[in-house]
């Protein structure tokens, strides 16, 4: 598409990723998404590896994979990929098209996800995702059985002040008025689900938001 076809199409519409298109062009998400990348320590150099970025939405940090030199990167989701508004899917089909990218997609629920259904990979990506699961250690045994090296998880966490492993639960919309946000662990719950679904070594960096954990799960 030309460069007036693509304006129209990127602003046009709701978006929740911002993402750097080229033509002085940059999707209007709502995420500051280039800051939030900085505290994600994914790696700068991805060139052979494969990565899964489960939960992609418009599919920033997918398509950053792919342009740190990733050979494979595969895009999944379901939730936002299948609501309304900016979560119809159709910000990621846009940009992918724009950038001319490679990666690839597939609509798959998290507790689909394994071996079978979309391989293994190096680097799994599992940001802003597990207080949407019900049952979160299925979604983490989904991710761990799809990963072979390391995954990079971000996660919304409550109860900070309690020492042992806890979860606050979230009825109907009361955090942040969304009915799909259902749980907030602690660090300490995050750490012992990971060694629970089998991650051996666990790198947790400084809070980049008072209430969000970032952590390198290795296997």
């Amino acid at each position: 598409m030309d460069t007036k076809e693509l304006a129209e199409k990127v602003y046009g519409r709701p978006w929740f990723h911002r993402i750097d298109l080229g033509h002085g062009m940059v999707t209007p998400g709502v995420d500051n998404s280039p800051w939030k990348l900085s505290h994600m320590h994914m790696p700068d150099d991805l060139t052979g590896k494969t990565l899964l970025d489960i939960g992609a939405y418009d599919g920033f940090f997918s398509f950053e994979a792919e342009r740190r030199g990733a050979k494979r990167v595969l895009a999944t989701d379901q939730f936002c990929w299948q609501s309304t508004g900016m979560g119809d899917g159709e910000g990621f089909k846009i940009a992918h098209e724009a950038l001319h990218s490679r990666v690839e997609a597939m609509l798959i629920p998290v507790e689909d996800i394994s071996p079978k259904t979309v391989g293994i990979f190096d680097l799994v990506l599992f940001l802003g995702v597990l207080y949407h699961a019900q049952d979160p250690l299925r979604y983490l045994r989904a991710a761990r059985s799809v990963c072979c090296q390391m995954m990079i998880l971000e996660t919304h966490v409550d109860a900070l002040d309690y020492e042992r492993p806890a979860m606050v639960f979230y009825p109907g919309a009361t955090l942040n008025e969304d009915p799909s946000n259902f749980w907030g662990p602690n660090t300490s719950c995050v750490a012992e689900m990971l060694k629970e679904v089998g991650f051996n070594k666990l790198i947790f960096f400084p809070p980049w938001h008072p209430d969000r954990v970032v952590v390198h799960a290795c296997v």
